[in-house]
This record gives C-alpha cells, structure tokens and sequence, in this order.
C-alpha cells in the first residue's frame, strides 16, 4: 500500500487530507509539527509528503532541507503563500510540486498520482552507467565518481530523461512537459534553475555534462 506522510498543524485541514486520501486507499502517517514529521520519516517508508509551511518547532523548509540530504521521495508543499518567489525558492530547493491553500482535493489528488507515477517510473530494477555518473533505479541513488549526489525529484527526472536520450538536444518546453507532465507556459526561470542546480550538483571541476545549446534547450554530453 502507498503510504503518504501529511505534514500540517491545521486540524481541519489535517483531518479533511487524510479523509481524502484513505477514502482513496492511501496509506496515512500524520505529524503536525517538522519535528515529528522527520521523526516518522525515518521510522517508515513513505512514499510521498503532502507539506505545509508553518510548522511549529522545524518549520517546512528545514523539513524539506532535511529530507533532501538523504532522499528524493516527492514532496508536495501545500501553503497559503501564493507569491512566485516563494513557490520558485521552494521548487528550486526541492519539492516537486506547490500547491496554494485553499485548494481542490480532486486536483490534490491527481498531482499526487502523477508524482506517484513518476517515482513508479524509476523502480525497474536496473544500473544505468554514463562516464563516472551511476544510477540505481531500485533506491533511486546517484553517485559521481562514486561520491554521492543528492538530488531532487525534479532533478533526478530531468537527469533521467538526459540519459535516456543521450546528444538529443531538449528545449525548455520538451524537459517541463516531459518532467512536470503540463503544458509548458512561460517556464524558462523553472527549467532555468532545475538545470543550472543539476549542472551544479554534476560539476567535477573538469567536466561539465550538460551543454547549453543558445537559443534551443541543452543537451547531456
């Protein structure tokens, strides 16, 4: 059974998430505080995080910092800050999806089915070699040059789609539609940022993997 962990103080809004999601045959842990949502994190193995903002104790971006030194489970922040920069900082340091409160819980559900899809995606029981790059597919590792590389679930679907198709050149609008799964609309500053942190993140100081091509998209080389 998929299991979701819900991190949020709001009783009432809790209480209405975990209704949903066991109606749907989810299976729920529920901490209303960072604290105790990272204690169960490291207790269980979740399958996706539904994350509010205003935490007591380790508000949800230290939550978020936390749960990317170790692991690329999806996260999707659920907050009542609706203000770009916000939602472009939080998207960039790690969660996989935004969603504003108040929100649809048709449409909650369905962002989490495509999250859950894409993490489905990655568990096929296989090693995908490229140069000094290793992924494990099962546990979603990678490593560089046999050195860990901690990456985000956005991060690690776009490295993914790189290898996949290796000297094809990718515009802005294929990664956000391949990846996000939307129509891309005005995204450049997402992609932007998801692959200048993954160039980053894939630097040896000697090599760099992903090339800009000017004035089409980038291509894995």
């Amino acid at each position: 059974m998929t299991t979701i962990l819900i991190v949020e103080d709001d009783s009432s809004i809790h209480s209405l998430l975990k209704e949903a999601l066991e109606l749907h045959g989810f299976d729920v842990q529920s901490a209303y505080s960072g604290t105790e949502g990272k204690l169960l994190i490291e207790q269980h193995s979740i399958d996706l995080v539904l994350l509010d903002l205003m935490l007591p104790g380790m508000d949800g971006e230290q939550f978020l910092g936390h749960i990317r030194q170790s692991s690329p489970v999806p996260v999707i922040v659920i907050s009542a800050k609706n203000d770009q920069p916000t939602k472009l900082e939080l998207l960039t340091n790690g969660a996989d999806d935004y969603l504003t409160k108040p929100f649809d819980v048709k449409e909650l559900l369905a962002r989490i089915q495509i999250q859950l899809r894409h993490a489905a995606k990655t568990s096929t029981g296989k090693l995908i070699h490229y140069s000094d790059i290793r992924i494990n597919m099962d546990t979603r590792e990678v490593t560089l040059q046999d050195q860990p590389v901690h990456l985000t679930g956005r991060e690690f679907a776009i490295l993914l789609l790189f290898l996949e198709n290796p000297q094809k050149v990718f515009s802005r609008s294929n990664i956000y539609e391949s990846v996000w799964k939307e129509p891309f609309i005005d995204s450049d500053k997402t992609i932007n940022m998801h692959i200048s942190n993954l160039r980053n993140k894939l630097n040896t100081g000697s090599k760099t993997y992903i090339k800009t091509i000017w004035g089409v998209g980038f291509k894995f080389d």
